[in-house]
């Protein structure tokens, strides 16, 4: 590509020196200028021309790195939520570079569809193109289990989401509940099988109880989770799952309602997002129901301020626990007869696609799309 995309004008410096020359070219090198009114001669002396004030070099835009695709089936839900983020990052203050990650190639692709792969040494496109900043909305590996985190930690490259060990915990459904139990979250109980092991149906079936809930331990969007009624039916639910992943969560069932809580940490205070009930049109919250229209997500939640408070203070609570950063989702379900609230699972890179359950409850809030992606960015800029 001999266009370069970052706007920046070609330069020697580009190679050994970039980043000197990204520094020094970013606005932030910038001198002072007095303010109006009284200028001190030197300010004078620097416009003779006209004797006006010297006006602030306008700062170069940020570069972001806006991420998508990844290793799962996931991958083109990931890609549609970018699209919508692109759309929506005000263009005044940020340039913004939708890069496709996929299992065998890491790429830019521009606005004409053409493409230029990314130097996976520094993560830099055309060689002397540098990031301010990665907006992970990978679902799934590896975008969502902590390995790009660990990859932009070691270049110091800042991001939108949790940190390495924090997305690692949350992806790996036991391990989180684990957490999260010890510290007093009510959740649902459960067996963990790996599939290097052998397990007794008639021991997970006396222990669980059906109906039961079979899912992969880490991955999302509901794929390979089956709802099982029956013991004679949870040998092949099971095994659905195992073709997902290496390990198999079978989850005691509740009955209730689903909710969930969108958060995120703004100037140091965690600010939490209008509830949203969740209402399948099938028997439970799956694929289709997320992805196909399956389902209603309504905000506000018409439910109790008291409830709708509980959720908020264990969503806030969570958020603590696990250290998170950036925007999550929590999921929740309320027990029909003792209203008791169960935590599901945490999603550390929610859907955004227009129609998804954090921009509804943003919207809700009076944010615009524009205003809320930006204060997600300056929030991760100035961690």
């Amino acid at each position: 590509m001999n266009r370069n995309p970052s706007g920046r004008v070609s330069s020697p410096k580009n190679g050994p020196n970039s980043f000197f020359y990204t520094f020094v070219n970013s606005g932030l090198s910038e001198r002072i200028i007095p303010a109006a009114g009284k200028q001190s001669r030197k300010a004078k002396t620097a416009c003779p021309e006209n004797d006006a004030p010297l006006k602030p070099k306008k700062m170069e835009k940020k570069n972001i790195a806006l991420i998508c695709g990844g290793y799962s089936k996931e991958s083109v839900i990931s890609i549609m939520g970018a699209e919508s983020i692109e759309k929506h990052i005000p263009s005044d203050l940020y340039r913004v570079f939708k890069i496709i990650i996929e299992p065998n190639r890491w790429y830019y692709k521009a606005p004409d569809g053409s493409t230029e792969d990314i130097d996976k040494n520094n993560f830099t496109l055309a060689g002397n193109i540098h990031f301010d900043l990665a907006f992970i909305n990978i679902h799934g590996k590896p975008g969502e289990n902590g390995m790009l985190q660990g990859y932009f930690d070691m270049l110091h490259i800042p991001y939108t989401t949790c940190n390495a060990c924090t997305s690692a915990i949350t992806f790996h459904k036991d391990f989180c509940k684990s957490v999260l139990a010890h510290h007093g979250i009510r959740v649902p109980e459960s067996v963990r099988l790996p599939d290097h092991e052998k397990y007794d149906l008639d021991q997970i079936a006396a222990k669980i109880g059906f109906p039961c809930f079979v899912k992969p331990n880490s991955e999302g969007s509901s794929l390979g989770i089956s709802k099982v009624k029956r013991k004679e039916d949870l040998r092949d639910a099971i095994e659905n799952a195992f073709l997902e992943d290496k390990e198999v969560l079978v989850e005691r069932f509740v009955k209730g309602k689903e909710y969930s809580c969108g958060l995120m940490r703004l100037n140091g205070e965690i600010v939490v997002f209008p509830l949203a009930a969740i209402v399948p049109k099938k028997e439970f919250f799956d694929y289709e129901a997320k992805y196909k229209g399956a389902s209603e997500e309504i905000v506000p939640a018409p439910v109790p301020e008291e409830l709708s408070q509980e959720i908020s203070r264990i969503s806030s609570q969570i958020y603590r626990i696990l250290n998170c950063k950036g925007v999550v989702r929590c999921d929740f379900i309320v027990e029909e007869e003792s209203q008791d609230v169960y935590f599901l699972e945490v999603n550390t890179t929610p859907g955004q696609s227009e129609e998804s359950i954090v921009p509804k409850q943003v919207r809700h809030m009076g944010w615009s799309l524009e205003e809320f992606y930006n204060k997600v960015i300056t929030e991760a800029l100035n961690q």
